[in-house]
Protein backbone atom coordinates (compact mmCIF):
# COMPACT_ATOMS: atom_id res chain seq x y z
CA UNK A 1 0.00 0.00 0.00
CA UNK A 2 1.41 3.23 -1.09
CA UNK A 3 2.07 6.35 1.47
CA UNK A 4 -1.17 8.85 1.52
CA UNK A 5 -0.59 12.04 -0.93
CA UNK A 6 -1.93 14.35 1.35
CA UNK A 7 2.10 13.59 3.47
CA UNK A 8 4.05 12.72 0.11
CA UNK A 9 6.71 10.67 0.31
CA UNK A 10 9.16 9.61 2.88
CA UNK A 11 12.68 10.79 2.88
CA UNK A 12 15.03 11.06 6.18
CA UNK A 13 15.47 14.73 6.76
CA UNK A 14 18.95 13.71 7.83
CA UNK A 15 19.93 11.92 4.72
CA UNK A 16 18.42 15.07 2.56
CA UNK A 17 20.94 17.22 4.18
CA UNK A 18 23.65 15.15 3.62
CA UNK A 19 23.09 14.90 0.29
CA UNK A 20 22.44 18.55 -0.41
CA UNK A 21 26.09 19.00 1.71
CA UNK A 22 27.64 17.00 -1.08
CA UNK A 23 28.45 17.39 -4.36
CA UNK A 24 27.13 15.23 -7.22
CA UNK A 25 29.43 13.61 -9.22
CA UNK A 26 32.19 13.35 -6.40
CA UNK A 27 32.44 9.83 -5.72
CA UNK A 28 32.10 9.92 -1.86
CA UNK A 29 29.38 7.50 -0.91
CA UNK A 30 26.78 9.08 1.56
CA UNK A 31 26.55 6.48 4.02
CA UNK A 32 22.45 5.56 5.05
CA UNK A 33 20.78 3.24 7.26
CA UNK A 34 17.46 4.60 6.08
CA UNK A 35 16.81 1.87 3.87
CA UNK A 36 13.08 3.23 3.66
CA UNK A 37 13.91 6.51 2.34
CA UNK A 38 12.76 6.98 -1.24
CA UNK A 39 14.88 8.33 -3.63
CA UNK A 40 13.92 11.90 -4.64
CA UNK A 41 15.60 13.47 -7.45
CA UNK A 42 17.47 15.71 -5.46
CA UNK A 43 19.74 12.34 -5.23
CA UNK A 44 20.28 11.56 -8.58
CA UNK A 45 23.63 11.08 -9.58
CA UNK A 46 25.35 10.68 -6.19
CA UNK A 47 26.21 7.69 -4.57
CA UNK A 48 24.72 6.39 -1.26
CA UNK A 49 26.40 3.19 0.56
CA UNK A 50 22.94 1.72 2.05
CA UNK A 51 23.22 -1.12 4.87
CA UNK A 52 22.12 -4.11 4.13
CA UNK A 53 22.61 -5.20 8.01
CA UNK A 54 26.18 -6.31 7.76
CA UNK A 55 27.90 -4.13 5.47
CA UNK A 56 27.02 -0.91 3.00
CA UNK A 57 26.32 -1.41 -0.47
CA UNK A 58 27.14 1.50 -2.96
CA UNK A 59 24.57 2.44 -4.90
CA UNK A 60 24.72 4.72 -7.87
CA UNK A 61 21.44 6.79 -8.01
CA UNK A 62 19.90 7.34 -11.51
CA UNK A 63 16.89 8.78 -13.10
CA UNK A 64 14.98 5.66 -13.33
CA UNK A 65 15.60 5.22 -9.44
CA UNK A 66 13.46 8.27 -8.52
CA UNK A 67 10.12 6.81 -6.59
CA UNK A 68 11.85 3.27 -5.52
CA UNK A 69 13.04 3.05 -1.60
CA UNK A 70 16.86 2.34 -1.38
CA UNK A 71 16.08 -0.77 0.69
CA UNK A 72 15.54 -2.61 -3.10
CA UNK A 73 18.99 -1.80 -4.04
CA UNK A 74 20.57 -3.69 -1.10
CA UNK A 75 19.62 -6.76 -0.88
CA UNK A 76 19.91 -8.36 2.83
CA UNK A 77 19.78 -12.24 1.79
CA UNK A 78 22.69 -13.92 0.04
CA UNK A 79 21.23 -16.78 -2.25
CA UNK A 80 22.73 -19.90 -2.31
CA UNK A 81 22.23 -22.01 -5.80
CA UNK A 82 19.62 -24.82 -5.51
CA UNK A 83 20.99 -28.19 -5.92
CA UNK A 84 23.22 -30.66 -4.09
CA UNK A 85 25.76 -33.13 -5.50
CA UNK A 86 23.69 -33.71 -8.65
CA UNK A 87 24.25 -30.30 -9.30
CA UNK A 88 27.96 -30.12 -8.30
CA UNK A 89 28.75 -32.92 -10.16
CA UNK A 90 26.76 -31.40 -13.67
CA UNK A 91 28.28 -28.18 -13.31
CA UNK A 92 32.23 -29.77 -13.07
CA UNK A 93 30.91 -32.11 -16.35
CA UNK A 94 30.18 -28.65 -18.09
CA UNK A 95 33.19 -27.27 -17.44
CA UNK A 96 35.39 -30.39 -18.34
CA UNK A 97 33.68 -30.13 -21.68
CA UNK A 98 34.25 -26.19 -21.82
CA UNK A 99 38.05 -26.78 -21.53
CA UNK A 100 37.99 -29.76 -23.81
CA UNK A 101 36.68 -27.33 -26.49
CA UNK A 102 38.76 -24.84 -26.00
CA UNK A 103 41.62 -27.05 -26.39
CA UNK A 104 39.92 -28.13 -29.62
CA UNK A 105 39.85 -24.66 -31.03
CA UNK A 106 43.64 -24.12 -29.67
CA UNK A 107 45.03 -26.53 -32.13
CA UNK A 108 45.29 -25.66 -36.07
CA UNK A 109 43.12 -27.90 -38.62
CA UNK A 110 45.19 -30.89 -39.89
CA UNK A 111 44.79 -31.55 -43.44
Amino acid sequence: MSRSLKKGPFVDPKLLKKVAAAKSGSGVAIKTWSRASEIAPEMVGHVLAVHNGRTFIEVHVSEEMVGHRLGEFSPTRKFVKHGGKIQKDLEIKAAEAGKAQAAAAKEPAKK
